[in-house]
């Protein structure tokens, strides 16, 4: 559900992000990636055609990686350093965490795909502006659509917030499945690899998710 412009505002401006001079309220309506993409790979191109500050401070456009006919699409927020260095999406710490938790309940890269709400790294790894946030939320759907995964992950808050659109915190959010109307999967929203690094007791928590959704991925 779409919140008020002030509520989205808000919930930027709580998470420290300042660079939001945009009118919000045309971006919202802005409309949907061109219809003529019909391949990841034709997104891919006009994506990396994208006129955005960021690409201009990192080494690659990281896109996306997996099986692309993937039951399962697990969306980050963006690319890290090691990321922007390889152009692959979690090759990092994250990243390894992230593929320890897959192993425990079955799941690889090979059996799901993964790619993130910006495919450049912010400068200093800095949250994802609601400007940057806006501009590729058209190109994320685009990209979530030509997967068509059944289920799609969200992992940490800035990709839930941005993918939902929505201002609830991930306390309200985590392991709760919703839907917006741009898809047709299912959306489970956990917990970002990099906050359970950080805060190791929610490990649990996550793999409890990440079970929840291998089981409804196999009953789909």
């Amino acid at each position: 559900m779409v919140k008020k412009n002030s509520d989205i505002l808000k919930w930027f401006a709580d998470a420290g992000v300042s660079d939001i001079s945009i009118d919000l309220g045309s971006a919202v309506k802005r409309k949907n990636v061109k219809t003529s993409i019909n391949t990841l790979a034709e997104l891919k191109e006009a994506m990396e055609k994208v006129e955005i500050s960021i690409k201009n401070c990192a080494l690659n456009m990281v896109f996306g990686v997996g099986n692309e006919h993937a039951e399962i699409l697990l969306l980050g927020e963006a690319p890290g350093a090691e990321e922007d260095r390889q152009g692959i999406p979690f090759v990092g710490q994250s990243g390894q965490l992230l593929d320890k938790i897959l192993a425990s309940v079955g799941l690889d890269r090979t059996k799901v795909y993964i790619t993130n709400i910006l495919p450049w790294r912010p400068p200093g790894n800095r949250t994802p502006t609601l400007q940057e946030i806006t501009q590729f939320r058209p190109y994320v759907i685009k990209h979530i659509s030509l997967v068509n995964p059944k289920i799609v992950v969200c992992l940490g808050g800035t990709a839930t917030k941005a993918l939902l659109q929505t201002t609830q915190t991930m306390t309200q959010l985590r392991g709760k499945w919703t839907k917006i109307e741009e898809l047709t999967a299912i959306i489970l929203p956990t917990f970002h690899p990099a906050y359970l690094l950080r805060s190791p007791s929610q490990k649990r928590e996550a793999w409890i998710d990440f079970l929840t959704i291998k089981n409804k991925a196999d009953t789909l």
